[in-house]
C-alpha cells in the first residue's frame, strides 16, 4: 500500500510540530511520500512564513534588497533547525535562498521559498531525498497544469525511493520561472503527487479532525462528518468549508484515490474519509453538511419574452467576460434572470459599468442590483432519497423569521442554495443546522 501525506502550515510551524510530523510518517511504512507546506502561525498574532515572503518581495521591488521581513524568515528557519538539533548548514541554505530571490526577482519565486526550505529541513529530519517541485510539476503556456508531463516527471522522480519529501504550492511555468498555485495550493500539490505515485490513499494532515457539518464559529459543537463523496466535498469546500482546497480533488478523483483528512495534533482521531462518488455509501442522513459565504451582489434582469430572444444570455455573459468577472449562480425564470457575483469582483466602479453595458446589450424592462447577500448551501446525497427536504429547509428558515431572497438548486439534486441578507446569515445557518442535525 502507498500513502501520500500532505502536511499543512500548522503542522510545520516549529521544530516540535515538525518532529511530530516525522513520528507520524515513520509510524506507518505505507506513508511513502510527504508533501509539505510553508510554516504557518505558531500562536495568535504570529505571521505565516508565506506572508513574510510576500513582504520580502515588496522590499525587493522597492529597494533591491530582501529587507527585515526576510530576516524574520531566516530567524524562523534557524530556530526550527536548532530545535530539531539537525547538523544542517542552514546559514548556507538561507544565503543561497536570498541570492536566488534577488536573482529570480518574481513574487511567485519568493513566495515559494517557504515550502522549499520546509521541504529541505523535513527531508533532512527524515533522512530521505528531497524533490524540488520546480523540477517535476510543470505548467503550460496557458498557466494550467501540464498534467501529462507532470505525472511522467514525478513518477520517474519517485520511482525506487522508499520515502521522499516533495515541496508543495509551486512548480515551473513554460517560461522556466517558478509559478505558484493559489493560496492553499499545497493541497493540490499533494493530490498531484498521490496521482503520480499511484497511491492507494491521500492523507491530508491539518489542525482539525476532519470536516464538521457546519461552521463551529457559528454553531456550537457541530456534528463530525465521517465520510462524504467527492461531489459533496466540492460543494462544501467551494461554499466556505475550508478544510481542503476546493480544487485539490481533481487529480485524485481522476484516479479514484480516496482522501482522508487527519489531525496532526490528534493522530488517533478517525478523521474524515472522502471517497469517489461511485463508491459512496448512503449513511442514512438526509444532509451531509451546511456551508455558506457572505458578501455577494445579485444583478437582476426582467424582460418580457426573454426566453424567445435568441442570444439574450450570451450577450449578458459577454459583458461579464469583457470585465473578467465570473458568476457563482444564475437563477432564472421565464422572463427573469439573476447573476450572483462575489462583491469583491465588482468594486471600483466595475458594477456600475457592467450594469450600463448590460442595459445597452439587451435593453431589459427592469435591471436592479441586490446588495449584501449571503449564500447558504445545504448539501447531501440523501436529499434525493428523502421526500420533503425542501419543505423542512424553508420551514426552518421561516421559523427563524428570515426572508429568503433567492433559491437555486443544482440539477443533480445534491444541493439547495438559498440567499438571505448578510445580517441574517448566522441566524439562518443555525436554524438549518438545528432542523437537520438536532
Amino acid at each position: 500500500m502507498i500513502k501520500v501525506c500532505k502536511f499543512g502550515g500548522t503542522s510545520m510551524a516549529d521544530g516540535l510540530t515538525m518532529r511530530r510530523v516525522a513520528e507520524i510518517v515513520e509510524s506507518d511504512p505505507a506513508r511513502r511520500f510527504v508533501v509539505v507546506s510553508a510554516p504557518g502561525k505558531r500562536f495568535g498574532g504570529d505571521t505565516k512564513i508565506t506572508d513574510l515572503l510576500y513582504e520580502t518581495y515588496e522590499d525587493v521591488a522597492a529597494c533591491r534588497d530582501t529587507g527585515p521581513a526576510f530576516e524574520k524568515v531566516c530567524d524562523r528557519f534557524r530556530g526550527i533547525v536548532r530545535e530539531l538539533g539537525l547538523p544542517m548548514d542552514i546559514e548556507a541554505v538561507l544565503q543561497e535562498t536570498r541570492a536566488a530571490i534577488l536573482r529570480e526577482d518574481t513574487p511567485d519565486f519568493c513566495a515559494s521559498r517557504g515550502e522549499y526550505l520546509a521541504g529541505r529541513i523535513m527531508a533532512e529530519l527524515l533522512k530521505v531525498p528531497f524533490i524540488d517541485a520546480r523540477d517535476t510539476i510543470k505548467f503550460g503556456a496557458d498557466g494550467r497544469l501540464d498534467s501529462e508531463r507532470t505525472y511522467s516527471l514525478l513518477a520517474a522522480a519517485l520511482k525506487g525511493k522508499r520515502r521522499a519529501v516533495v515541496s508543495g504550492f509551486y512548480g515551473e511555468g513554460k517560461d522556466g520561472k517558478v509559478k505558484t498555485f493559489s493560496r492553499g495550493g499545497s493541497d493540490v500539490s499533494g493530490a498531484i503527487v498521490a496521482r503520480a505515485a499511484g497511491a492507494d490513499l491521500y492523507e491530508n494532515w491539518t489542525d482539525v479532525s476532519g470536516f464538521l457539518a457546519c461552521d463551529p464559529r457559528i454553531v456550537e459543537n457541530p456534528a463530525h462528518i465521517r465520510a462524504l463523496s467527492y461531489k459533496e466535498l466540492r460543494e462544501l469546500s467551494y461554499m466556505g468549508a475550508n478544510v481542503l482546497h476546493s480544487e485539490s480533488i481533481f487529480p485524485v478523483r481522476e484516479a479514484d484515490i480516496p482522501i482522508r483528512i487527519k489531525n496532526t495534533f490528534r493522530p488517533e482521531d478517525e478523521g474524515t474519509e472522502i471517497v469517489p462518488t461511485s463508491r459512496y455509501t448512503f449513511g442514512g442522513r438526509v444532509v451531509t453538511g451546511i456551508a455558506g459565504k457572505k458578501n455577494f451582489d445579485v444583478i437582476y434582469l426582467d424582460k418580457s419574452l426573454m426566453n424567445a430572444e435568441i442570444g439574450f444570455t450570451y450577450r449578458v455573459l459577454s459583458v461579464l467576460y469583457k470585465h473578467g468577472v465570473s458568476f457563482e449562480h444564475i437563477p432564472t425564470g421565464i422572463d427573469t434572470m439573476s447573476f450572483v457575483i462575489d462583491a469583491v469582483e465588482l468594486k471600483n466602479g466595475v458594477l456600475e459599468e457592467i450594469c450600463r453595458e448590460i442595459e445597452e446589450a439587451v435593453h431589459p424592462d427592469n435591471l436592479r442590483v441586490i446588495r449584501d447577500i449571503a449564500l447558504i448551501a445545504v448539501v447531501g446525497h440523501g436529499m434525493t432519497r428523502s421526500v420533503g427536504t425542501s419543505a423542512r429547509l424553508f420551514a426552518a428558515i421561516a421559523r427563524a423569521g428570515v426572508n429568503v431572497r433567492m433559491i437555486d438548486q443544482g440539477s443533480s439534486e445534491l444541493n439547495i442554495i438559498v440567499g438571505v441578507d448578510n445580517e441574517n446569515y448566522e441566524r439562518t445557518l443555525r436554524a438549518v443546522y438545528e432542523e437537520f442535525f438536532m
